[in-house]
């Protein structure tokens, strides 16, 4: 089906290579050919017909690229045709790229007015960060064209220059957010001049257009056309994008094409446990620093989590801001050959951390094997593929008390005993020296990733709700915490903390951090302590007051509330929302009449609310539950109508009798 977003590089400088991997998305075109001749009847064309409706079209794109041994780049180029007044908005035009691996250069732009007159883009530019993990970044180069309105036609290209000495596996990504008439692309394969640094090129594909197959020329290069590509449709909770869209995968490999799947990955695990066994084979080194860790006496579960803490405690350069390489080439800093390396020095990358956990675990006489996984976040694995850059992430396997256990420490904030999401639930490779085995990572059950809200709450007569609200996120929702405000100051990451809570209440609500969480470790519960205050939460109904029970639902009042479905329902990991609410009734205050308690159950999913009298207070707790990792779309109906009898029970509300004197205010 796939090969990965995150492409793999090969390194080479004389006779060593060396395995990179970063993203790309490509988008389109040739930046040698220019800008194209105005078209009468693309400026006339007002819809598409095999695109109904549509705000805009691309009326043309192209993908040149060339992996040559010293100026590698993609040439892309793009035409859109603006078809209403919505599809103005696509005159800001993003180009992702990843810094670290590319930059842009030879932008160029212009607007093409619907009375055949041209306005060139001035050139400015804005650049953006749009994801970081593990010390990876990608960003995006916004440009935004001129006097663009219904009816013009927008036509930008540019070129996206890789680092010279490396052979990138990469994608023709055709699906886009609009519909595609035309498209055009092409792979100029690295070739080599000599003989030490061979690789070989192969590829497959995905969803292709009817008629749309690439061919290798006489002389070498790979091309393809492709018409009429439907727009892609992007839904909420559904798996990665890439993943799904019209594509075609290229991958280069150091060796001879294998035919056999199973001898690749063979083979493939072979080279891997020998990397690894030399970069963690140093026992009397691992020996040593395991005795400052932990104590003769401890038992074998409390030595395994000594060692995960302290591990965990190291410098993560992965995860920092990438250094620029000016910086470091003053730094002088050479990579680390061995866990010994990493141990003295106090630092190393996520992959290096890990595999200094599974050293010093074995020196303390744990079974224990590395394994490499395949991450999930951008494209699902296909060991059928043969591609070995899927396989992208390194965790260790432990024998503990009887029990296989996975733990991945080099994932900054990952607690122990568990994986970062993108790599549960998913196959990989456990290494030995015959080539390994195939594994499947285990799923976190939902009440290991919990978000908890605790209120105490006060109910003034005006219908203000006021008081203490504790929210305690503990597992991978602690996590990504974590990794979301790394870098943050403590002020943004009160903001965060903030707004995350406003965002769940259906109303305005004052919201205010008093307390200070632990944002460093990865052994304790994320907890956050607000004061809190809703403005009118409650309202008059006649004699009565009427106390709406769904505090903090507002994330699921929109969930699923499409009559259809295209693409499957997809969430990260299970995941477990618990809130306990009291609410303090006014003095002389009474229940009239409280919901009856409500139960949803399914086999993956659950919902429980339940309110009760406390005379003098009401009480109300609920519980979602949820433990889907990927629901086909013919299931999407049920589960729709599971999250609209939540709504149901959300939007209920408790009665309350007023005092003969609030009363008659």
């Amino acid at each position: 089906m796939s090969t990965r977003l995150r492409p793999v590089c090969l390194f080479f400088a004389l006779l060593l290579a060396l395995l990179v991997t970063f993203s790309l998305f490509p988008i389109a075109a040739h930046a040698g050919i220019g800008f194209q001749p105005v078209n009468p009847e693309e400026l006339k064309m007002k819809s598409e017909p095999m695109a109904p409706g549509a705000p805009a079209v691309i009326l043309f794109r192209e993908v040149d690229r060339d992996d040559n041994r010293y100026t590698p780049h993609e040439d892309n180029y793009v035409r859109v045709k603006i078809l209403t007044e919505e599809g103005r908005k696509y005159a800001s035009v993003e180009i992702p790229f990843s810094k670290a691996f590319e930059s842009i250069s030879a932008i160029r732009a212009r607007t093409i007015k619907p009375d055949g007159t041209t306005v060139e883009f001035d050139g400015n530019t804005f650049e953006k960060t749009v994801m970081k993990q593990r010390g990876f970044s990608m960003l995006v180069k916004t440009i935004t064209l001129p006097s663009v309105e219904v009816g013009s036609i927008i036509e930008y290209f540019y070129t996206l220059d890789f680092k010279q000495y490396y052979v990138y596996s990469s994608h023709w990504i055709l699906s886009e957010e609009l519909f595609t008439k035309d498209a055009k692309f092409s792979l100029k394969p690295y070739r080599s001049p000599g003989s030490y640094d061979q690789f070989h090129l192969r590829w497959s594909w995905h969803q292709l257009p009817a008629g749309s197959e690439p061919k290798q020329n006489t002389l070498g290069t790979v091309e393809m056309q492709a018409h009429n590509i439907p727009a892609f449709q992007t839904e909420d909770y559904m798996p990665p994008e890439n993943e799904l869209k019209s594509r075609v995968d290229f991958i280069y490999d150091e060796e001879l094409p294998e035919r056999d799947p199973e001898k690749f990955w063979q083979r493939v695990g072979k080279k891997r446990n020998g990397a690894m066994e030399s970069f963690v084979g140093k026992r009397k080194a691992m020996e040593d620093a395991v005795s400052q860790i932990v104590s003769p006496n401890d038992a074998p579960g409390v030595k395994l989590r000594k060692i995960y803490d302290r591990v965990q405690t190291l410098r993560n350069t992965s995860y920092e801001i990438r250094k620029t390489e000016q910086e470091e080439k003053r730094d002088k800093e050479k990579p680390a050959t061995n866990v010994e390396d990493v141990w003295k020095r106090g630092y190393g990358d996520g992959m290096q951390l890990t595999w200094l956990f599974l050293g010093l675990a074995r020196a303390a006489g744990f079974e224990a094997s590395g394994c490499w996984v395949s991450d999930r976040q951008q494209y699902f694995f296909n060991p059928n593929l043969m591609n070995s850059g899927e396989l992208d992430a390194n965790v260790v396997l432990v024998k503990v008390n009887g029990k296989d256990v996975y733990f991945d420490p080099g994932g900054a904030f990952t607690p122990y005993g568990m994986l970062t999401w993108a790599e549960t639930g998913v196959v990989g490779r456990q290494l030995d020296s015959d080539g390994g085995k195939w594994i499947h990572t285990s799923m976190p059950e939902p009440e290991e990733s919990q978000i908890r809200r605790v209120a105490s709450l006060k109910l003034a007569d005006t219908g203000d709700l006021e008081g203490k609200v504790t929210v305690t996120y503990t597992g991978l929702e602690a996590m990504y915490q974590r990794l979301e405000e790394r870098h943050e100051d403590d002020t943004a990451r009160k903001k965060h903390l903030e707004d995350m809570l406003k965002e769940q209440i259906p109303t305005a609500a004052e919201v205010d951090l008093t307390s200070q969480p632990d944002w460093n470790g990865s052994a304790t519960p994320l907890v956050a302590v607000f004061d809190l205050k809703v403005p009118g939460w409650a309202s008059s109904a006649g004699k009565r007051t009427v106390l709406p029970v769904g505090l903090f639902t507002a994330s699921e009042k929109q969930t699923f509330e499409h009559a259809n479905r295209v693409n499957p329902v997809y969430f990260r990991y299970p995941y477990e929302k618990i809130d306990d609410i009291t609410v303090e009734l006014p003095s002389g205050w009474s229940v009239s009449n409280a919901p009856a308690p409500k139960t949803q159950e399914g086999k993956i999913i659950n919902y429980e609310l339940k309110v009760e009298d406390g005379k003098g207070t009401v009480h109300i707790t609920r519980k979602l539950n949820s433990d889907i990792l990927l629901l086909e779309t013919k299931y999407y109906l049920s589960l729709r109508n599971f999250f609209q009898v939540v709504r149901t029970g959300d939007e209920q509300q408790v009665l309350l009798e007023p005092s003969q004197a609030s009363a008659s205010n």
